[in-house]
C-alpha cells in the first residue's frame, strides 16, 4: 500500500490518514474509559455495524465509542459527518508492533467486525486481553480463502479469536460450519433495521412536489454512466414521466447536463423561484444527503453500480419504501439483491437496453408497477429485528 500510494490518491490517503491514527485515540479516550469499538471496512459495512453500536451504546451509554475504517471512502464520509463515535480513524496497519502500541492506548471491553474484515494480530491482541469479540452480519461464500487447501492456518485463528459469528444468511452459516466455525447464528442483514426507520421519518424535500407537479417519477439512486444512459433511453420514449438523478460522484454532474441540456439542478432551486418547475422533465441532484428522501417520491427506482464491477450501491432503501428496484447484473457479495429478485420486487438486467424497456413498461402497465412495489415493501417489513436477535446474544456472554 505504501508503494501503491505513491501512484494512486485514494491509497495515498489510507496511508497518511494511519499516522494519525494513535494520536486520535489518545486524545478521545483515556485509560480509565471502557470502549465498545466497531470495525468496518468501508462505508457499506459501517451502515451495517451501524444499527448494532447504536443499541449497544443504549445499554451501555458511559462506556465510549471508538470506529475505525480501512477505506478513505469510508472514513471519509463518517469522520466529516455528525456520527455516534467519540473517536473515528484508520484501522493501522496489521502488524504486531502497531496493535500492541495502539491497544495499549485503550480499555476495550467489547469489539466487533462488520462482514468479513479479519485482521490477524489484531483478532490475537484482543482475544488476548480478554475482549469479547464478534463478527456481524458475517458472509462467508465459496471463493473465500478459507475454502483452499492454504486456508486452513486462517480459518484455526478465526476459531480460536471470535466469540460469535452472526451470519446474514442460512448459506454463510453452512458455509461457516463446514469448516468447523460453529459458535454462530444466522440474525439477516442489519441494514434492513436501518431502513426500516426511513419510511417513517420526515421525508419532506423542498420543490420536489412541484417538480413532479402529479407525474409519475423514476429516481436513479447513485448513477453510474450506464444508469445513465437509461435515463436517456427513457427521456426519449416516455415524456410524461420525471426523472430524478442522483450521480454517485458529483463530478458526473457536468457529465449529466450535457446529456441533458433542459435539465435543471437541484441547487438552482434554492436560488431562483422563477423556473417553471413543473414544466421540466429531467432534475439532477447536485447535492449530497438527499437520496434516501427523494425515493419516498418515486414510482420505480433505478439504483447504480450494477452492471460493472465496482459494486451495486444500496438497493434497500428503495426497496422499503415499496419501489420496483431495477439494477444491472454483475454485483457480488449481495445477497439482498438475489432475494429481493426472487421476491418479486426487483428485476436485474444484462444490459441497458433491456432495464430500459422494462422501465418503460412499468410505466404503462400500472398493475405490474403496484404488484412489484407491494412485494419490494412486504420484502423489507418482514425481514427480522437482526440489530435485536445479535444484541440479545451479545449480553449474554
Amino acid at each position: 500500500m505504501k508503494v501503491f500510494s505513491l501512484f494512486n490518491a485514494k491509497t495515498k490517503k489510507g496511508v497518511e490518514g494511519r499516522r494519525q491514527s494513535l494520536n486520535r485515540i489518545k486524545t478521545a479516550f483515556s485509560k480509565d474509559d471502557r470502549v465498545i469499538w466497531m470495525h468496518a471496512a468501508s462505508l457499506g459495512e459501517y451502515e451495517q455495524g451501524l444499527p448494532v453500536l447504536e443499541k449497544l451504546k443504549e445499554e451501555f451509554p458511559m462506556h465510549k465509542v471508538l470506529v475505525t475504517f480501512f477505506s478513505p471512502s469510508g472514513y471519509e464520509n463518517v469522520v466529516k459527518k455528525t456520527n455516534i463515535a467519540d473517536s473515528v480513524c484508520y484501522l493501522p496497519f496489521d502488524t504486531q508492533k502497531n496493535i500492541s502500541e495502539f491497544l495499549a492506548q485503550i480499555n476495550v471491553e467489547l469489539f466487533f467486525t462488520v462482514k468479513y474484515d479479519y485482521w490477524y494480530n489484531l483478532l490475537r491482541e484482543l482475544k488476548n486481553k480478554g475482549v469479547k469479540v464478534f463478527v456481524i452480519s458475517a458472509l462467508f461464500y465459496e471463493s473465500q480463502s478459507f475454502f483452499t487447501l492454504y486456508g486452513k492456518w486462517f480459518v484455526k485463528q478465526l476459531q480460536a479469536n471470535v466469540d460469535w459469528f452472526f451470519h446474514q444468511t442460512k448459506h454463510s452459516y453452512l458455509l461457516a460450519k463446514s469448516l468447523d466455525l460453529v459458535n454462530a447464528s444466522v440474525t439477516g442483514d442489519t441494514r434492513f433495521d436501518r431502513v426500516k426507520h426511513l419510511k417513517h421519518r420526515d421525508n419532506h424535500v423542498e420543490f420536489i412536489e412541484e417538480f413532479i407537479g402529479g407525474e409519475k417519477v423514476v429516481v436513479f439512486g447513485s448513477s453510474w454512466n450506464a444508469e445513465e444512459k437509461i435515463a436517456k433511453m427513457i427521456y426519449g420514449k416516455n415524456q410524461e414521466v420525471k426523472l430524478i438523478i442522483a450521480p454517485h460522484d458529483l463530478k458526473r454532474v457536468e457529465n449529466l447536463k450535457e446529456i441533458f441540456p433542459d435539465a435543471i439542478l437541484y441547487s438552482n432551486l434554492k436560488n431562483s423561484q422563477t423556473l417553471r418547475l413543473s414544466n421540466a422533465q429531467t432534475l439532477i441532484i447536485d447535492s449530497i444527503g438527499l437520496l434516501s428522501k427523494l425515493y419516498s417520491y418515486a414510482d420505480i427506482a433505478v439504483v447504480g453500480g450494477g452492471f460493472h464491477s465496482s459494486g451495486l450501491h444500496n438497493i434497500l432503501e428503495a426497496a422499503t419504501f415499496g419501489l420496483p428496484v431495477v439494477f444491472g447484473n454483475q454485483y457480488r457479495k449481495n445477497p439482498e439483491a438475489d432475494n429481493l429478485i426472487q421476491s418479486e420486487g426487483g428485476r436485474s438486467f444484462e444490459n441497458e437496453n433491456e432495464a430500459a424497456e422494462f422501465v418503460l413498461f412499468l410505466l404503462i402497465n400500472e398493475e405490474e408497477q403496484i404488484r412489484m412495489s407491494e412485494n419490494a415493501g412486504k420484502f423489507v417489513a418482514e425481514q427480522p429485528d437482526s440489530s435485536e436477535l445479535i444484541l440479545k446474544k451479545i449480553l449474554s456472554f
